[in-house]
């Protein structure tokens, strides 16, 4: 049976399993089943399907270190181009002046159709202003107008779902006429509390659009500062006050097959509260973090990397459970603790971690 098939199968039956139940609670409360409410349910086993099948096919883009690069300084684009990164954002959001927007899209095309700048390995992204501030349009229009083109849009301050629907229009007209092989990919960023309260519904509007439009959702970028400044927050060195904000967009960007991207850590001197910060991130279940320093890149990149210790622990779960699988048996036991589909999941995440970082490293 197909890992594809396992998976669709496995969201089935937990579906089935809550469909039961609410037939369950109804009888035993001599209620009427309302006849819309197994449609209700297969639509939503439908949907779940759908979006498991779409993660499970859709190629794995490490992104341990996210670099933002100020787009209207050509030297530090065509530097941060020849780092050993992830992913570089050029950005034309808050790491460019106001005055300076029209001189950073001028900046990035060139950077992105001069040839001068070789990215190698690295994920070339932009970051466009939010819808909000109405010139995201002539954003992309510029950065976009040339030949080639970034693999990754980064979208910030995404409040609504709205914001979804008028980013794939402005999308959609920069690149009217374009023969596009591959669909770009989108990153959002949810820095309020609204945009965090929304996040989920951002997500479905993100999904459901991206059949017909040239994105596809990839990722959500949790902006801790301006987040913080919504709420009336105090920053603190151990972030505290971010529990409940970190863990709710780890626990939606995994609902839907994509990556969580953690908060940039500001004292970017301070590489051993980084590293603390980008370890506490990975166990929350973070894929990666921002920076804003180059020598931020190395220790972000190593703590978001499997130890050697957890990617063997990994492929010997992975390899016992295969021999596991010929008995017809469900959880069993492995160096002492019971293992059943989670645990075997987070072997599989770990494995397929590791080999996509090594197949980026080829690419160098």
């Amino acid at each position: 049976m197909s890992s594809v098939l396992k998976t669709c199968l496995l969201a089935s039956n937990q579906i089935a399993v809550l469909r039961q139940l609410v037939r369950t609670v109804f009888v035993s409360q001599r209620t009427p089943l309302p006849g819309n409410t197994l449609c209700r349910f297969r639509h939503i086993e439908c949907k779940n399907v759908r979006r498991l099948h779409a993660s499970v096919h859709r190629k794995f883009t490490p992104r341990r270190a996210l670099l933002y690069v100020p787009g209207d300084d050509e030297r530090k684009l065509s530097k941060a181009a020849s780092l050993d990164v992830d992913c570089v954002v050029m950005d034309c959001e808050d790491g460019v002046a106001l005055s300076r927007k029209v001189a950073a899209r001028e900046t990035i095309s060139k950077i992105l159709n001069s040839g001068t700048a070789k990215f190698g390995r690295s994920e070339c992204a932009v970051r466009v202003n939010p819808v909000i501030s109405m010139v995201t349009h002539e954003d992309l229009t510029v950065m976009l107008s040339g030949p080639s083109l970034p693999q990754c849009v980064v979208l910030p301050k995404v409040d609504t779902p709205g914001d979804i629907q008028i980013f794939s229009s402005e999308l959609k007209s920069a690149l009217q006429g374009k023969n596009i092989q591959d669909k770009l990919n989108l990153i959002i960023q949810t820095e309020s509390a609204i945009g965090l309260l929304n996040v989920q519904a951002i997500c479905e509007q993100a999904t459901e659009i991206s059949k017909d439009s040239p994105f596809t959702l990839e990722g959500i970028i949790f902006g801790s500062d301006d987040f913080c400044a919504d709420i009336g927050a105090t920053r603190t060195e151990g972030a505290e006050e971010l529990i409940y904000a970190r863990q709710k967009i780890v626990v939606v960007a995994k609902a839907y097959g994509i990556q969580a991207i953690d908060m940039v850590h500001i004292n970017f001197k301070d590489l051993e509260s980084l590293r603390n910060q980008s370890l506490q991130g990975a166990r929350m279940g973070f894929t990666g973090k921002q920076v804003i320093h180059p020598a931020q890149v190395p220790v972000v990149q190593e703590a978001f990397l499997p130890s050697r210790e957890k990617l063997e622990w990994a492929t010997q779960l992975i390899k016992a459970f295969e021999e596991h699988q010929k008995s017809d048996k469900g959880a069993f036991v492995f160096r002492g603790s019971m293992i059943d589909m989670p645990s075997l999941l987070q072997a599989k995440n770990i494995v397929e971690l590791d080999k996509a970082v090594k197949e980026s490293n080829s690419h160098m």
